[in-house]
């Protein structure tokens, strides 16, 4: 009887620690995401809440998402959590922080009442943190100049789990982006004015500003395979929303990571989500060569460099050094290895180890093997079995390197 008396005491001291509350804030793929990066947090299920009717589908929560006639489900996340590891009030904080809870039937570009903003508690304690810390935000909003907080506050009546390919969606689609809604405002600041943060402005010139956000997995997807592999010769900063000064954007930045193109200042094109080194690199390209240049044409669509050209002349007669992938900013090429072919190209005996792959080419009926920048995917030229003593000449095009002498190469 003691033994099970304790046993009964342990599992009630155990299920206290566990609590369950409910966020709307948008899009729930993202949601959950956030909140199952949240030490503490045990479990992040997306749902349906709030509405009037039974067993809503995906379907059913977007045909009344403009209707009056029904209450209608809102997109939610049921977040299961120990409060001994992360508290309410740490969780609803993040709440607030994670979206902007004054836009009333939407969510950035997201329109209808099934993206509306809302807390859904299942205890008083809960009810009391949200109110409480819902006037404290209200007041940092104000402040920063945004608007009514429109956040629903109610009681959970009933959770519904959302369909199968609904949990989980970012994990499922690892070329997706996270998200981001966020005001900028945090707690603990009575306003967040742009000139207290550690801001960047334009630096003059072609740059790439990334924009990232705190517990985005695919900003950090991106910043392993491909910022922090990046050597390329245009500036790279990766910075938070709320961190750029003086940009003249195009974008109204809906997620993360944004990847944008800037010259002097202004935005020339963006993309959203996480791309592949190859995709970005394509995208390099075209900004740093600009689409119809030869050397992008050579790159990317595999044309060939006109024989004896101006680059070919140019890098024919350079003193020592190496040559870089005009893309990547990778050593492609030794000017140890370069020798005099007569053919009008540039001719080495041998790229940099590691730095290039070779696959075949049989366009033109010509069977070749073709020469590619590893990293940036661009297309250099081929390889041939006709240099001097019977060696391979890596026959490549002048337009798609760079060149730099031996003492400035990057340690």
């Amino acid at each position: 009887m003691q033994k099970l008396l304790l046993y009964f005491i342990l599992t009630l001291t155990l299920t206290a620690k566990t609590q369950t509350i409910v966020f709307g804030a948008g899009c729930f793929w993202g949601v959950e995401k956030h909140f199952e990066n949240l030490e503490g947090v045990k479990r992040a299920t997306s749902g349906y809440a709030g509405g009037d009717y039974d067993n809503p589908t995906y379907e059913t929560v977007l045909k009344y998402r403009n209707s009056n006639k029904v209450v209608n489900h809102t997109e939610v996340v049921k977040v299961i959590y120990d409060d001994t590891k992360i508290s309410t009030e740490k969780l609803i904080k993040s709440f607030w922080e994670l979206h902007n809870p004054t836009q009333g039937n939407r969510q950035g570009n997201d329109r209808g009442n099934n993206y509306r903003s809302a807390l859904y508690y299942t205890h008083e304690k809960q009810k009391h943190i949200a109110l409480a810390t819902k006037e404290v935000y209200q007041k940092l909003l104000y402040k920063a100049g945004y608007g009514e907080i429109t956040t629903e506050i109610k009681p959970l009546k009933a959770f519904y789990p959302a369909e199968s390919y609904h949990q989980n969606y970012l994990e499922k689609n690892p070329l997706g982006y996270c998200p981001n809604h966020a005001t900028g405002v945090k707690f603990g600041s009575s306003k967040i004015p742009i000139s207290k943060q550690e801001t960047i402005s334009p630096l003059g010139g072609k740059e790439i500003v990334v924009i990232d956000a705190e517990h985005c997995r695919f900003c950090q997807k991106f910043k392993k395979n491909v910022t922090d592999r990046y050597n390329g010769t245009i500036p790279l900063r990766t910075v938070h929303l709320d961190a750029l000064k003086g940009f003249t954007l195009k974008t109204n930045i809906e997620g993360t990571p944004t990847i944008l193109f800037i010259k002097d200042g202004k935005e020339v094109e963006s993309f959203t989500g996480y791309m592949d080194e190859k995709t970005f690199y394509k995208a390099v390209g075209a900004f740093k060569l600009g689409k119809e240049s030869e050397g992008y044409n050579v790159a990317f669509r595999q044309k060939t460099d006109g024989r004896f050209c101006k680059q070919y002349k140019e890098f024919q007669n350079t003193g020592d050094g190496v040559f870089i992938d005009k893309i990547s900013g990778d050593i492609l090429f030794d000017t140890r290895d370069r020798f005099n072919s007569g053919s009008g190209w540039l001719s080495f005996y041998k790229s940099v180890d590691g730095s290039t792959i070779q696959k075949e080419d049989n366009s033109y009926g010509m069977r070749r093997i073709e020469v590619i920048a590893k990293k940036s995917g661009a297309h250099l030229g081929h390889v041939f079995n006709d240099a001097p003593g019977g060696r391979q000449r890596f026959c490549i095009n002048a337009t798609v390197l760079e060149f730099v002498p031996r003492d400035k190469i990057k340690k």
